[in-house]
């Protein structure tokens, strides 16, 4: 036992020298001792012994791992193979698709806005995209003797307001999640959902695809039910048509750059190519094919609910920035109440399709704020955190947190699609909580 322990201990500092001799510009954030910021480097080493498995049981092809408290980078490692097909090591600097933890960034993004008076959470969606104005609802009424649903379309109770979009009440779905057939079947009209892994819906140029998704029927009324959803893409077009730019361009400018986010955008460019993390072909626990987004060239749109691309390390410099109260190393992108504003439970006795929490960590004990979950206290979840905590998540495999009571943030960045992301993001949550001494 002795033994192992050293040896977890020996990795972790490894993988602290490996980052120590990166470029300044390319660290993500002052390191320390996990003893000088009240963690246990012991601890942290059960991270080590949990990944290196998993990857040596063919569970995962690689993965990346980045803790931070107290602002100090104390875990940083890199575990099995970035692209297996090229005999390529995982390395602290590789790149993944994100997916859906694009939407924090996005939402950060349209908060700017909020900030600068150009958008108020009441206003509605058509006040910047006019396809919104007077939607109809898609709505289900049971049949109790043939005991089916007929779908037929009302209009709505109201427009669905930019505090819908962000909490995902606005009545938009997914076309993959829905059990709408109205829905589901504009949405395919649409061009906005597909049920085939070729699928790809950045390719519409981006205010055709606001246009044809907000002429297409809800799935709810608006500000009635939480239901995951498009809503994050149709942020991103709202920021664009506020602002007159790609949302690309506005985050770089607002956001990536302040914060030195060097490697976070909306393609690969072809110089970074050879740091493009991939899945297995297969599922290992589905055997299913893995087919991930192409990302080696620009999208025909910046899909704010999916589309993104980055770095642990360059994630982890956002969470401290949203942990520190929306600002890291002088540089401010937020301001503290609009961060608290997002943490902050903006569901209260709405209806949920799926429980947020469920949804992402297979467990209760949250809420849906602006932008990402919210834990609402410390207990009740069936996994380690505190109350005000923050989270989401990405298709491919990528979890991030930010625990405000611990002074933690933490990233998990894998390309693997698979149907135990889940017991991941639970793990990574318990193993960090449990090194967590003082």
């Amino acid at each position: 036992m002795k033994t192992d322990l050293n040896s977890s201990r020996r990795a972790l500092l490894g993988g602290l020298a490996l980052l120590a001799g990166m470029s300044l510009q390319a660290q993500p954030l002052p390191t320390a001792s996990p003893e000088s910021v009240g963690m246990s480097a012991e601890r942290l080493g059960k991270i080590t012994t949990m990944f290196k498995q998993e990857v040596a049981d063919k569970k995962l092809p690689g993965a990346v791992v980045m803790v931070a408290r107290k602002g100090k980078l104390v875990y940083a490692q890199a575990f099995g193979g970035q692209n297996d097909a090229a005999g390529a090591a995982m390395k602290p600097d590789s790149l993944f698709r994100i997916y859906s933890m694009t939407k924090p960034l996005v939402s950060t993004a349209l908060m700017m806005l909020v900030e600068d008076g150009k958008v108020q959470l009441t206003d509605p969606v058509s006040k910047f995209l006019p396809s919104f104005k007077n939607p109809m609802v898609s709505v289900g009424t049971l049949d109790p003797v043939f005991n089916n649903i007929s779908f037929k379309l009302v209009p709505a109770n109201r427009e669905p307001t930019i505090q819908d979009l962000l909490r995902h009440t606005s009545g938009l779905a997914y076309g993959e999640l829905t059990r709408n057939p109205l829905v589901r079947d504009a949405y395919t009209k649409a061009g906005v959902f597909k049920p085939t892994l070729d699928y790809d819906a950045r390719e519409l140029p981006g205010p055709e695809m606001a246009d044809k998704l907000g002429k297409a029927p809800l799935a709810q009324h608006p500000g009635t039910y939480w239901e995951y959803s498009l809503s994050v893409d149709v942020q991103g077009r709202v920021v664009e048509a506020v602002t007159g730019q790609r949302l690309g361009d506005f985050m770089q400018q607002r956001l990536f750059r302040p914060l030195k986010m060097v490697d976070t955008g909306f393609h690969v460019p072809a110089d970074k190519a050879a740091r493009l993390a991939e899945a297995f072909p297969k599922d290992p626990a589905t055997g299913v094919d893995n087919k991930l987004i192409d990302v080696s060239r620009p999208p025909g749109n910046d899909s704010g609910g999916a589309g993104g691309v980055s770095t642990a390390g360059d994630y982890l410099r956002y969470c401290q920035a949203m942990l520190n109260g929306g600002q890291l190393e002088g540089v401010r992108i937020l301001s503290r109440s609009t961060v608290g504003l997002m943490a902050s439970d903006h569901l209260g006795s709405i209806n949920t399709t799926v429980n947020p929490g469920m949804l992402l960590l297979g467990t209760q004990g949250y809420t849906f704020g602006l932008g990402f979950l919210v834990r609402q206290g410390d207990g009740i979840a069936g996994v380690h955190g505190t109350a005000g905590e923050f989270m989401w998540a990405g298709y491919a495999g990528t979890f991030f947190w930010a625990e405000p009571k611990e002074q933690v943030c933490a990233v998990y960045m894998s390309q693997a699609p698979s149907p135990v992301r889940a017991y991941y993001r639970r793990a990574m949550k318990d193993l960090v909580s449990q090194a967590l001494v003082d």
